[in-house]
């Protein structure tokens, strides 16, 4: 982290801010100001160059269009992969967790390279999963159930490299590709490195704070002290009910 302001950088939000995963940039900045830490949002736009030297970097959803789009420039440009040597954390969002995998297969049937930094593939499910997305946390630093809106068409599969986020108790998660046999155990997300990716819309961040606070430890080697934000709880408790919780 720089020595005076955590600069936080949203990628490409005119083609991958779908569903305000834009906002997860600002969550992260406010539960930082309201530690007492500087920060500031970045916006790096498609055309401009990804800079290495951001301290946290996210990335939202976006259409296919879009999606292929965002695939090109991250095969063009070395910022990103030079901000993830140096192990600076990274939220990705649906299409773009995609997108950072090896290779995506589009709604026409065409294989589309990804940028190559998770171990995973998608291809569609056949069938489009629609609605709120529930899991339990598999890495170490979260306890609390992760909660968010899922709408995507693709089935991820991760390989020996990268690890679930979290295990779904309601929803769908990462899914099935069309064709196969779905595992008796469902799973959302990629872990591997410094980069999360997740299903999730929400913005996601806006009702997983230990999700947002995960992210700022790494980013600033600090150790947070506990933050209240006045509607979070309410929003976590309206989100979760209904669903049996282990």
């Amino acid at each position: 982290m720089s020595a005076s302001t955590l600069r936080i950088g949203v990628l490409m939000p005119e083609v991958l801010g779908t569903y305000g995963d834009t906002g997860n940039a600002l969550i992260l900045a406010e539960r930082a100001r309201r530690r007492g830490i500087d920060a500031e949002v970045v916006h790096v736009g498609l055309t401009e160059e990804i800079p290495d030297s951001l301290d946290i970097y996210t990335l939202g959803g976006g259409e296919d269009t879009a999606q292929a789009l965002a695939a090109d420039k991250f095969r063009g440009t070395s910022g990103l992969a030079r901000a993830l040597d140096a192990g600076r954390p990274l939220l990705a969002i649906c299409a773009s967790l995609q997108v950072l995998g090896h290779w995506y297969e589009d709604a026409r049937g065409a294989r589309v390279p990804g940028m190559g930094v998770l171990d995973i593939t998608t291809l569609p499910q056949g069938h489009r999963a629609i609605g709120e997305l529930v899991t339990v946390p598999l890495v170490e630093g979260l306890t609390q159930p992760l909660s968010g809106f899922e709408n995507h068409g693709g089935g991820t599969i991760l390989g020996e490299d990268a690890a679930p986020l979290g295990r779904v108790i309601s929803g769908v998660g990462n899914g099935t590709p069309q064709g196969q046999e779905p595992a008796e155990v469902a799973y959302d997300g990629a872990v591997q490195g410094s980069i999360i990716a997740t299903y999730m819309h929400g913005p996601a961040l806006a009702r997983n704070p230990e999700l947002a606070d995960l992210l700022l430890q790494r980013a600033t080697g600090m150790s947070l002290p506990p933050l209240e934000v006045p509607g979070v709880a309410q929003l976590r408790a309206e989100r979760l009910s209904g669903v049996q919780l282990p």
